[in-house]
């Protein structure tokens, strides 16, 4: 039976099932006909829970005595967008110029391709290794992040699974490989803001009050003054207004409510209960000091609506983990990678719970675009990364 070491075959595979979240599209099919030759068992637990969609995963370990390592990761991809914008196939998983192109070829079916092949290369040139593998995939990373990585957490946490560490093969490298590891990710919080007033005529504003004067002023007192200046490991914290709407569609009528919706993006000088308590006092005060028309003695009147799900800033203290990463990096690329904890959320939020947790993975300058594409000599180059973090972590080098 071969084996599955060629990054380049496996990814073409993968990016030819159809996965658009949250369709399996044929990617966890395949992704278990590549470890099964390697000795992995696999489950495929399918997750449900009301208002969102099932979610189907994939966990499967190969068993040895030692640590436990987890490859953490998503087949699941975005839409492809406008379909005829595409130079090539987004489902076709063609090779031009040096590169592969399609959706998920960074973003992250490329990263699962290479770890699979580094897998099997250790195993032909190495034997089995000293110690568990296993590949924890889920189908809802792009989508609403419920039946998902942590469902699965937890139902392979309760059949009694312990993991020594994780790497997530996101993304991570803005240029080149070798430009960053992820040892955290600052927390993220969002809000719907809603200021009621009273609709009415424009020609007669003193028979109404128009919101659009206080969600302006809100989204204002929202967004400054800055929250902070940053700390030693994370970037300043960042709030934006992402949509304001107030459902309008006539130009003569001052309409009853308006909305705004904010994410803010925080660091570890914030916990999420101290600053939705910051958010929720910026916008009392703002509340306060505002009329929505001349004469009128009562504050504006809002409501804030938290998204669900927040997401806690953490940072990885694994000197064994990240150093191993670390030096695997820099052997074969020449390059040491900078320790990073920016960009947005990923599944690493909830794995970080459970075990200490990395990310390394493809340049994701093409992540979500039209015509997504990886180097074919990136394929080989992470693999290469790989197999090497995976012989100096279980020796314990």
């Amino acid at each position: 039976m071969s084996m599955p070491t060629d990054p380049v075959a496996n990814l073409a595979a993968l990016i030819r099932c159809p996965s658009v979240t949250p369709a399996e599209g044929g990617a966890l099919t395949t992704l278990e006909a590549m470890v099964r030759p390697l000795g992995f068992s696999v489950e495929r637990p399918m997750f449900s829970d009301d208002g969102t969609p099932d979610v189907e995963n994939l966990y499967a370990r190969l068993s040895g005595n030692g640590p436990h390592l987890m490859f953490a990761g998503h087949t699941d991809v975005v839409p492809v967008g406008d379909e005829a914008a595409w130079t090539h196939p987004p489902f076709g998983a063609e090779i031009a110029d040096g590169f592969l192109f399609g959706r998920g070829a960074v973003d992250m079916k490329g990263g699962i391709a290479c770890f699979v092949a580094a897998v099997a290369r250790h195993i032909e040139t190495t034997g089995r290794p000293a110690g568990s593998i296993s590949l924890l995939i889920t189908g809802d990373e792009e989508g609403p992040a419920i039946n998902g990585t942590t469902r699965l957490l937890d139902w392979a946490a309760a059949k009694g699974e312990t993991w020594d560490a994780a790497l997530v093969g996101e993304p991570t490298n803005p240029d080149a490989l070798g430009d960053m590891i992820k040892i955290g990710r600052r927390g993220s919080v969002s809000g719907t803001v809603t200021v009621h007033g009273r609709q009415g005529h424009v020609a007669y504003p003193h028979l109404a009050d128009n919101p659009v004067r206080g969600i302006v002023m809100l989204a204002e007192a929202l967004m400054n003054p800055a929250f902070d200046e940053g700390s030693d490991d994370f970037q300043p914290t960042n709030l934006e207004v992402t949509t304001i709407d107030v459902g309008n569609a006539a130009g003569n009528v001052i309409p009853a409510r308006a909305t705004l919706t904010f994410n803010v993006r925080f660091n570890d000088r914030w916990t999420v209960e101290t600053i939705q308590a910051e958010i929720h006092n910026r916008l009392d005060k703002a509340a306060a000091r505002l009329r929505l028309r001349p004469g009128r003695k009562e504050p504006v009147a809002y409501d804030i609506h938290w998204g669900v799900r927040p997401s806690h800033v953490f940072l990885t203290r694994d000197d064994r983990l990240i150093g191993t990463l670390t030096s695997s990096v820099e052997a074969v690329t020449g390059r040491r990678p900078g320790l990073s904890t920016s960009g947005g959320t990923s599944d690493a939020r909830f794995i970080k719970d459970f075990c200490p947790v990395v990310e390394f993975g493809l340049v994701g300058q093409t992540m979500h675009m039209v015509d997504e594409r990886v180097a074919l000599a990136d394929l080989e180059t992470l693999t290469a990364i790989y197999q090497r973090f995976l012989a100096d972590w279980f020796s314990g080098n």
